[in-house]
């Protein structure tokens, strides 16, 4: 059945959040209630200005009370906004009972604009900051009835609207469309809702956005633990397919290996001749079981195997290739493949052994690539190393300041049926390529082939 909607009352409880449990505090409340401890003492000085402004303008011309206790009065009502944060509806309780009584000793004092200012505050930090969402909306509640009783309370008991109309010389004249009578009691209704009402919805729409902002953070912080969970699954799901292999592909060679090994043994007896044969086999099958191990211990070296310069730590058996040993890839690459190389005498040797490692790296997958799954018989490689500052009007210049290190390999062949990769060798190549800043070109050509293109930027030139 689909679900009814919520009714206005629980619509009005999820808006004023009386049953969501959250809890609003400060992100550093000792910082927050430091500055609150200022902002309450720059209120009382703004009072006690506005106070003494206000008596030399003529303002409290025919108050009675004495001039020391109008300044008591209005330090008074600004001091509790120094704990507006701490103790928000405490705040609010004692302004708005300071508004009461004063308003009905020394009225003048409460209509001062500063002070005003304060009420405004004090009402918008309690439903901004109250804990007790309950609480908070049975006091500020009853600060509303207190407020608005008073208002009509002093219309009825003070001058009456009739007063003040004649007061205002309006008592036989109509200027708008509006019974001046009328016009007074809405004009000061409007206010007043404009006022107290405005203060409540911003400091609501204020706690609203808190609790979505800690909402987002808790759902980004749950989605960084599972990220890192994934992550370590994924290094689990490679370790296994690693181990897999030891056991399905290295065991097999060495399986061989020594069925081969007992077979040249009884030949050797026999027929030297014959044993020629297994001998062979075992060579090559202990090459091949070598190659593999090298390739499944290469992924499983971690970064601290490898030396400050790119080279491999001392035990490891030779330093990692560079940029100057991509020719010698197309000995073993299967194919017919065209290496050139398209930089300064010494330019070459000169590229940083990371840069030269990573283009290296590509080189080889690439060609890989193109064995694998390309019905190319030929491929192009092209070595580019410019050490020359990029010109300002360069889109590049930006990218490549001092100049790049490039590797760029081409095929004219087509994709061999059936023989898709996992792709992770791409992701391998664009990883390298973005921890150094560089840009890719990888796919398909628009004459036919693919392409394979890698630029890192160089490094600036010190003595």
């Amino acid at each position: 059945m689909p679900q009814q909607p919520a009714g206005w009352t629980a619509r009005l409880s999820d808006w004023w959040g009386i049953d969501s449990g959250w809890e609003r505090v400060p992100a550093d409340p000792a910082r927050a209630y430091r500055h609150d401890l200022w902002l309450g003492a720059v209120f009382v000085v703004v009072s006690l200005v506005g106070a003494e402004l206000a008596r030399s303008i003529g303002y409290f011309e025919d108050e009675t009370a004495p001039t020391w206790l109008l300044y008591l009065l209005a330090a008074v009502g600004a001091a509790p906004l120094m704990w507006r944060r701490r103790f928000p509806l405490v705040v609010l309780s004692v302004v708005y009972l300071h508004f009461l009584v004063v308003g009905l000793t020394v009225p003048l004092v409460t209509i001062l604009v500063p002070l005003q200012v304060v009420y405004f505050v004090a009402l918008f930090s309690a439903v901004a900051w109250a804990r007790d969402r309950q609480a908070m909306v049975l006091v500020v509640g009853a600060a509303l009835l207190a407020m608005f009783g008073w208002l009509a309370w002093q219309f009825a008991v003070g001058a009456g609207i009739d007063g003040i109309i004649e007061s205002m010389g309006l008592a036989d004249e109509q200027p708008g469309l509006v019974d001046p009578g009328v016009a007074f009691t809405a004009y000061n209704l409007l206010i007043n809702v404009a006022y107290f009402y405005g203060a409540v919805v911003a400091g609501q729409l204020m706690w609203h956005g808190a609790r979505r902002r800690e909402q987002l953070e808790a759902q980004a912080a749950t989605i960084e633990r599972q990220t890192a969970e994934l992550q370590r699954q994924a290094v689990v799901t490679e370790r296994l397919r690693i181990a897999r292999e030891l056991h399905d592909v290295v065991a097999h060679h060495v399986s061989v290996i020594g069925i081969q090994a007992a077979a040249a043994r009884r030949m050797l007896a026999g027929d030297p001749a014959a044993a020629a044969e297994p001998l062979a086999t075992i060579e090559g099958e202990s090459r091949e079981a070598v190659a593999q191990m090298r390739g499944l211990l290469g992924t499983l070296r971690g970064v601290e195997d490898v030396g400050p310069a790119g080279t491999a730590a001392a035990g490891g058996r030779a330093p990692e290739p560079g940029l100057a040993d991509v020719p010698a890839l197309a000995d073993d690459a299967g194919l017919d493949v065209d290496v050139r190389v398209v930089a300064e005498p010494g330019a070459v040797d000169a590229v940083p052994a990371p840069v030269g490692l990573s283009l290296y790296r590509t080189a080889q997958e690439a060609l890989s690539n193109v064995r694998k799954h390309s019905t190319a018989r030929s491929a192009r490689v092209v070595v580019r190393v410019d050490r020359r500052p990029a010109r300002r009007d360069d889109p590049s210049a930006d990218r490549f300041p001092h100049g790049f290190a490039e590797v760029e390999v081409l095929d004219d062949g087509r994709p061999r049926p059936g023989s898709t990769g996992t792709g992770l060798g791409l992701v391998g190549v664009r990883e390298r390529v973005a921890t150094h800043g560089g840009v890719a070109d990888v796919g398909p050509r628009a004459t036919g082939g693919y392409r394979v293109r890698v630029r890192l930027p160089l490094p600036e030139d010190r003595p």
